[in-house]
C-alpha cells in the first residue's frame, strides 16, 4: 500500500510551483513549513482538516486572536490548493478568529527623539572604525526618506548616484523598483559615508552600500539589534500601539510629517499623496490615505480642513 506524502512535502512542492509563477512566499513559505512540521509530528497523514489547522493556529507562542488569525490566512490558500487533489480537504471559514489585520498607531518620531538617536550611534564600539558613521547615516537616510529598513540594506553602491541625488530601489516589496530622490543634505550625508568607508576599506570589492567593519553587507538582524540597544540607553517610551519604538516607525514619521506639512500648507491633498504613495513605494494609494488617521494631530488638521471645506471653503 502506498504511503501517504509527508506534510512537509506537500507544502514544498506548493511552494516550489508558487515561486515559478513569481511569488516570493518569504515569510508565508516559512510559516507553512512550520504547519507542515507540526503536522508531521503529530502523526496527520490525508486530507487537511480544520481541527488540524485550528490547533496550529493557537499554538502559537502568544496566543492572540490576531496572530491565530494571521496563521490561518497563510493556510488558507495552501488549503485550496489541496483541496484539488483531495475533496476531503476541510477550508477553515475566514475570519474563523475574527480579523487577520489590525493597524496599531504607530510610534511617531519627535525631530528632538531622532537627533538623539543619531547622536547616540557616537558611542557604538569601535569608537575609531565605521560602525557608528554606518549606523547615523542608515538612521539618518531612514528618517529623511521614509525607506524600509531592507530597502536601505539592500542598496549597492551602484544604486546610489550622488551626482544626480537619487536612489534605485530596486523590487522591493512587491517586486516593485522605483526612484528616489535626495535632499541635497540626505546625498551630502551618504557622500560623506561613501568617502569614510572608502578610506576604510581602500580597494576591497564590497557588494552593498551599508557594510560592517569587515566590509561585510549589513543583515537585517544586525541592524535590528543595534537599534534596540540604543533604544535602551535612550529610555524611549512608546507612544503608539506597539511595546516599544521601532526602526519602521522612521518610516511612519517620515510619512506623517509629509502629510501634515501640506494639510498646513493648504497643498491638493489628493495629488499630494498620489506622489508620497508614489515616493514611498506603497502599492495601493489607500495605504497611504490611512496615515491621515494615524495620529490626533494629522486628524485634527484634516478635519479643520474638511469643516472649511464643508461650509463652502475651498479645499
Amino acid at each position: 500500500m502506498k504511503q501517504a506524502p509527508t506534510m512537509v512535502s506537500l507544502v514544498e512542492k506548493y511552494l516550489t510551483a508558487r515561486r515559478q509563477m513569481g511569488f516570493a512566499l518569504e515569510i508565508a513559505g516559512k510559516q507553512l513549513l512550520a504547519f507542515a512540521r507540526f503536522a508531521d509530528q503529530d502523526g496527520h497523514r490525508g486530507p487537511l482538516t480544520a481541527e488540524l489547522m485550528v490547533r496550529w493556529a493557537e499554538s502559537a507562542r502568544q496566543a492572540r486572536p490576531l496572530t491565530a488569525a494571521r496563521r490561518l490566512e497563510v493556510l488558507g490558500p495552501f488549503a485550496k490548493h489541496r483541496a484539488q487533489f483531495e475533496g476531503t480537504t476541510e477550508i477553515v471559514p475566514p475570519r474563523f478568529f475574527g480579523p487577520a489585520h489590525r493597524r496599531l498607531v504607530p510610534h511617531i518620531y519627535t525631530e528632538q527623539e531622532i537627533r538623539a538617536l543619531l547622536k547616540a550611534t557616537d558611542h557604538l564600539l569601535p569608537a575609531d572604525g565605521l560602525r557608528p558613521l554606518t549606523y547615523r547615516t542608515l538612521f539618518g537616510l531612514l528618517a529623511a526618506t521614509g525607506l524600509r529598513i531592507s530597502e536601505a540594506l539592500h542598496l549597492t553602491p551602484q544604486d546610489v548616484d550622488l551626482k544626480h541625488e537619487l536612489l534605485t530601489i530596486r523590487e522591493t516589496k512587491f517586486r516593485k523598483s522605483r526612484l528616489v530622490p535626495l535632499h541635497s543634505t540626505t546625498a551630502a550625508a551618504l557622500a560623506r559615508y561613501t568617502a569614510a568607508r572608502q578610506r576604510k576599506l581602500r580597494h576591497q570589492e564590497i557588494a552593498a552600500f551599508f557594510v560592517s567593519d569587515r566590509g561585510e553587507p549589513l543583515v537585517n538582524r544586525t541592524a535590528h539589534n543595534t537599534f534596540e540597544k540604543l533604544r535602551a540607553s535612550l529610555g524611549w517610551v512608546a507612544r503608539g500601539g506597539h511595546p516599544s519604538p521601532r526602526i519602521h516607525d522612521m518610516r511612519h514619521s517620515f510619512i506623517c510629517r509629509v502629510l501634515l506639512r501640506a494639510y498646513r500648507q493648504q497643498q491638493p491633498i489628493d495629488k499630494m499623496i498620489d506622489a508620497l504613495a508614489t515616493y514611498v513605494g506603497h502599492a495601493k494609494v489607500s495605504d497611504t490615505y490611512w496615515y491621515v488617521t494615524a495620529t490626533p494631530e494629522l486628524m485634527s488638521v484634516a478635519a479643520r480642513r474638511f469643516a472649511h471645506f464643508a461650509e463652502g471653503g475651498s479645499r
